[in-house]
């Protein structure tokens, strides 16, 4: 198969001519006689191993399967093409291995290819799938790349990784001239990474006709995702695929939770086979009712078999190699997770019931007040569809919803209630390197796009003409939120890089706390004061890290063991540790000072706080009534400190104090600020642009700001200065990064 391929010519397959058959054609045939004609991999010319011809049985019985003559042809005469097929129909694994084909049809003249994902993990089971399947070493001819760790070489032929690692990957390949075709698979679940790819991808096509682009979908995607590229409708491929033999519906308005939960005991309890999928809403329910289900689990009769309730949150998936491997005989799984986790389980097969609450909890920004507000709503239809078909032609899905139930139509797109202010960065940069324009399929909210504006421009990332900076060029060579690059960048001036180098991978990588059951918060709380730093929590985040690392070359510490007695997440600890790492690499690579760490002298403690500040200056706060009541500089709102900060309940008798900094406001939640460091008011005036703190609405607090600055600098003038004028009257004294 490997000679016929490679004997087309290049420029007739891509015209979709061929002298003899069509590639379809010859493709076909070989599907055929591959016992007869597969003797040698045509990837990488050695013989195909046994396992080859075990899974080209399995992956010939995938409804994919039928469509790859009418894929490859559609492929050949077009720049674009849409495959839409639900979880289990193997489009994820099969598409991309026909496009490696593709572009090994023409000798890779035109690139690679490149399939994106929306997590991580997905991108590395996909990969490590589709190695198994092409019967090649997974790091050679197939690949992945991911935050923080690549697995693949300049040879690979096909790489999967994340949307936002390819985002990256374009600052130094606009045009992503390594890549002879691009597949965007999710594209239906409309994160602002795929739809900012896809914007910028419609400029590429047009600059490089000879780029293909495939999107893949679980769900049909609408006429605006059809127009988008060409004006007119791109070819649509349909996956065949069965949902839920029986769906139920629930007429009983009871709570769903309570009703999921006594489902999942009615199945285990019928004795009927199979692992059951629970969508819930929030990480609280999931976590309830996982040790719910733990208790209920140990009081069944033996002979029903085990219950075993393993929790997958959004974004944390320690439990995937749960999912993974099969379960053990007389085991009933019970998978217990939400939104937006529905393709996560497109290869656990043994999944026959699904249980659907038709709710999802969805983060909406207000740039008016700088942070997420949390609301509940039903899930599309598109989602239920998707969430139904786990289930498999023969299984049943519960709707914990009147069937009557009005369910909005298509996801609505992340881009239009995220914050914008990284993806405005990020968009800056690009202009730099040529793509001076993103076509969004949906614009994103015109207030968020000023706020964004608003923002970079106070982080001094914009010129006087709104373009790109030195600093803000300098800004998006890190994987870090504008503000927390800034400080980064500050601290090279105030000689506390090592720190804060910290702080940042501590805070971008997920919570290092352990929230332990209610019997275990009084010892956990415990064990984390034994790390609390009087100077505030991002100072703690520091003596977290250090311990952990001393644990880690201490040959006799088992640092497993010694996160799980201080109710740590190692895992998190490990990604923190890990991005430290990368941070150090880009500071290297980019010239920058590398301060010696003086972490506890009074003076590096000082300039960690300048360095925050330099960034953070707009997450300021102020107690106004010495009761915990923090009035929020930039928007008159008026919060308390999170009860896990060192400065919440675990310290009542040290007091509160007046100033501080805050690194996270969760609006709706809880109104709480998290990661709490105080400041004086002094250092915010000494680090604070004057055109932002002029800007700040009237208040007593900034009446208190205006009193020091107008007795302590002198060269302050009495009316309001422009921001030309407040940049002149900067002194030596103030941050000259600004």
């Amino acid at each position: 198969m490997a000679q016929d391929i490679s004997s087309l010519n290049g420029e007739d397959y891509l015209e979709g001519k061929s002298p003899c058959c069509s590639v379809s054609e010859a493709l076909s045939q070989g599907d055929k006689e591959y016992d007869d004609i597969l003797e040698l991999n045509q990837f990488d010319g050695l013989p195909y191993s046994s396992r080859f011809y075990t899974l080209l049985k399995e992956r010939k019985e995938l409804p994919v399967w039928k469509s790859k003559s009418e894929f490859l042809d559609t492929l050949a005469k077009g720049q674009f093409v849409v495959v839409s097929g639900f979880a289990k129909t193997g489009r994820s694994s099969q598409i991309p291995q026909w496009c490696a084909e593709f572009c090994l049809s023409v000798q890779f003249q035109h690139g690679m290819v490149v399939c994106t994902q929306i997590h991580s993990q997905q991108a590395v089971d996909l990969a490590l799938r589709v190695a198994d399947e092409m019967d090649v070493n997974i790091g050679h001819e197939v690949g992945y790349s991911i935050p923080l760790e690549t697995c693949c070489t300049n040879e690979t032929v096909l790489r999967y990784c994340t949307d936002d690692m390819l985002l990256r990957e374009m600052m130094s390949d606009p045009l992503l001239e390594r890549y002879g075709v691009v597949v965007v698979d999710q594209a239906h679940q409309r994160t602002v990474a795929t739809d900012v790819l896809l914007g910028l991808l419609k400029d590429i096509a047009v600059q490089r006709p000879e780029l293909r682009v495939v999107l893949l979908s679980a769900v049909e995607l609408g006429p605006k995702h059809l127009v988008h590229f060409t004006g007119s409708a791109v070819p649509v491929i349909h996956l065949e695929t069965l949902g839920a033999e029986e769906v139920v519906y629930n007429t009983t308005g009871d709570s769903y939770f309570c009703s999921a939960l006594h489902l999942v005991l009615e199945i285990h309890h019928s004795k009927k086979q199979g692992d059951v999928i629970v969508f819930l809403v929030t990480t609280q329910e999931i976590d309830l009712a996982h040790d719910i289900l733990c208790h209920e689990g140990h009081s069944l009769p033996p002979h029903l078999g085990e219950l075993l309730p393993v929790a997958v949150h959004p974004g944390q998936h320690g439990n995937l190699p749960i999912m993974r491997q099969e379960a053990a005989v007389r085991t009933r799984r019970v998978f217990l997770t939400s939104s937006p986790n529905e393709d996560f389980f497109w290869d656990v097969s043994s999944i026959s019931f699904v249980i659907d609450a038709g709710l999802e909890k969805r983060y909406v920004y207000n740039p008016r007040i700088r942070t997420n507000s949390v609301i509940i709503q039903p899930v599309s239809t598109s989602q239920t569809a998707c969430r139904r078909h786990l289930a498999g032609p023969t299984g049943k899905c519960f709707c914990l919803y009147p069937k009557e139930r009005q369910l909005p139509t298509e996801i609505l797109p992340r881009i239009v209630e995220s914050d914008f202010t990284s993806t405005v960065l990020f968009l800056k940069r690009m202009e730099i390197a040529g793509l001076g324009h993103c076509d969004f399929i949906d614009r994103p909210d015109p207030g968020g796009l000023m706020q964004a504006l608003e923002e970079l421009d106070y982080l001094a990332a914009l010129d006087n003409d709104g373009n790109l900076s030195e600093m803000g060029i300098i800004m998006s060579e890190f994987p870090l939120e504008p503000q927390m690059a800034k400080t980064i960048l500050a601290s090279c001036e105030f000689d506390c890089v090592s720190e804060v180098v910290i702080i940042a991978a501590m805070l971008t990588a997920p919570s290092c706390f352990v929230v332990p059951p209610v019997e275990l918060k009084p010892e956990a709380t415990q064990c984390h004061m034994k790390f609390q730093h009087p100077e505030g929590d991002h100072f703690t985040l520091i003596n977290i890290y250090k311990a952990f690392k001393q644990c880690q070359q201490n040959p006799c510490c088992n640092e497993e063991k010694w996160c799980q007695d201080f109710f740590l997440n190692h895992t998190a600890l490990l990604m923190a540790d890990a991005l430290c790492v990368e941070l150090v690499d880009t500071l290297k690579r980019i010239e920058l000072p590398i301060s010696v760490p003086a972490f506890g002298s009074q003076s590096n403690t000082v300039n960690i706080k300048r360095a925050l500040l330099a960034g953070f200056f707009m997450q300021v706060a102020r107690d106004v009534d010495g009761s915990g009541n923090y009035f929020i500089l930039t928007h008159k709102h008026v919060a308390q400190i999170h009860p896990l900060s060192g400065y919440g309940a675990k310290r009542p008798k040290l007091g509160l104090p007046e100033w501080v900094l805050f690194h996270e406001h969760t609006f709706s939640e809880d109104n709480c600020l998290r990661n709490v460091t105080q400041i004086t008011p002094e250092e915010f005036i000494q680090m604070t642009p004057l055109y932002f703190f002029y800007n700040l609405p009237p208040s007593e607090s900034r009446d208190i700001l205006q009193n020091i600055l107008n007795h302590g600098a002198s060269y302050q003038k009495e009316k309001h200065p422009s921001r030309e004028e407040a940049q002149e009257n900067q002194t030596s004294e103030r941050c000259v990064i600004q």
